[in-house]
């Protein structure tokens, strides 16, 4: 990175398929945009994955395009260390004209779940686990990324490989590096179960901050990998013979004292915590847009994938949908491990924390947890079985409903309307271009 001239400004917000909104500008403008904030359209949140306009939408004509004002979050500036020349991006989020934040903004969907944990005086520690994969994406089709050592294209799978890891030193150095600048909290990189797939773990932070790093450490992922020579995508399914890329969320919730209110000393957990576990589960088909977003998202939900295929929990057991983890009692929590790496993470920390509240607040019930391989046993549905019937239960179902403002519901499945109309006129082929580094 060339530090020897001023760096240059980005203001950015995310979208609602959680892709950076903004502008650039000259290093001389920076106190002035965060003093002031910067004005852009409302609709700038709802277009589709390609940026288009969202046609139906009453964000344009009917409303003359009005513009909102993006205020700097409380995240803060962080550098921009895949570029060449040293730049600074300053996270925003979209207020309305009146000063109230933008209802249609997936931040402000997540801060409106961080409140409703405050009234208890309850606050959540999350982290997330994000796989990804390195790719080649030069000729016309997707494939498989080379060794940088050898050149010779990949083609096993390598499992936990410290080779693995080693043979794309350069890369994961860089990578913590670089997330190390940003302020962004990271652990284990592994080498996971498919060709050139990779997971790395975030530390537990706070709510949304684990959004924001998530988020911001996507984008380092594909500018880094590209300073290296391929593509590195969040593709749930990127290849069809290859595991998909998850996100799996771990969270825990405090109370005033910093005492885990699921931890009960044992190995079982407390009431709170299968409350928890029994909302999410209720809230797993309503939340199919959100934890699966396009069509490519439902080609990873297949058996015997490590992927969940049925909304079930257990303890210590990657066949279900949620697992409650061993180990130290203090740090009881449950892992979920629905949505894809795909995600909107804001969009997908708030129906799971919305949902895992909603548990808690109805004391409700959850099902028997499952012994042995979830894959085999009675199936109660995970997610819905396609993005058309995602987009109709996500209007109607009565967890988003009380999770989400109507005004993000509404500009959410306008939105995945006219991507699944537009993806139709695609040959199939053709999707993973438009996939690869937007999701």
């Amino acid at each position: 990175m060339d530090t020897t001239q001023p760096p240059s400004i980005r203001i950015s917000t995310c979208d609602l398929n959680g892709q950076m909104r903004g502008k650039r500008y000259a290093h001389t403008y920076r106190e002035k945009v965060v003093a002031d904030g910067v004005r852009m359209p409302l609709s700038v949140l709802n277009v589709d994955l390609w940026g288009d306009d969202i046609n139906s939408s009453p964000l344009l004509f009917e409303t003359g395009d009005a513009d909102g004002i993006l205020f700097a979050t409380e995240r803060g500036p962080v550098p921009m260390p895949w570029l060449t020349r040293s730049s600074t991006l300053i996270p925003m989020w979209m207020h309305q004209e009146n000063g109230q934040m933008y209802a249609g903004d997936p931040r402000r969907a997540l801060a409106a779940i961080q409140d409703r944990y405050a009234k208890h005086h309850w606050h959540v520690q999350a982290s997330t686990e994000l796989e990804f994969t390195l790719v080649n994406d030069q000729g016309t089709k997707l494939q498989h990324a080379h060794n940088p050592y050898n050149r010779q294209t990949l083609t096993e799978e390598a499992t936990l490989s410290l080779k693995q890891i080693d043979d794309f030193d350069p890369f994961f150095s860089t990578l913590y590096d670089s997330a190390e600048a940003m302020n962004i909290p990271i652990q284990a990189a592994t080498s996971e179960g498919g060709i050139g797939q990779f997971e790395i773990n975030l530390d537990h932070q706070p709510l949304l901050r684990t959004a924001d790093d998530t988020w911001l450490f996507k984008a380092l992922v594909r500018g880094t990998a590209r300073k290296f020579g391929y593509a590195a995508t969040f593709m749930a399914k990127p290849f069809e013979s290859c595991a998909g890329n998850g996100m799996h969320v771990h969270f825990s919730i405090l109370n005033a004292e910093g005492r885990n209110i699921f931890d009960n000393g044992g190995p079982n957990g407390t009431p709170e915590l299968q409350n928890a576990v029994a909302g999410c589960l209720a809230a797993m088909p309503g939340s199919s847009l959100i934890f699966a977003p396009y069509q490519n998202s439902y080609e990873r939900l297949i058996p015997e994938s490590h992927a969940p295929t049925s909304a079930s929990w257990a303890y210590e057991n990657r066949t279900t949908a949620l697992r409650i983890p061993g180990g130290d009692c203090s740090a009881r929590r449950i892992e979920h491990r629905t949505p894809g790496g795909d995600v909107n993470p804001y969009l997908m920390l708030a129906a799971i924390l919305g949902a895992a509240l909603m548990g808690i607040e109805e004391e409700m019930i959850p099902p028997d947890s499952v012994t042995g391989n979830a894959y085999t046993s009675p199936k109660a549905q995970c997610l819905t079985p396609n993005l058309s019937a995602a987009i109709e239960q996500f209007r109607r179902d009565r967890y988003m409903n009380a999770i989400f403002d109507p005004v993000l519901i509404d500009n959410l499945c306008r939105a995945k309307k006219q991507e699944l109309n537009k993806f139709s006129n695609l040959p199939e082929d053709e999707h993973w271009k438009i996939y690869l580094e937007t999701v």
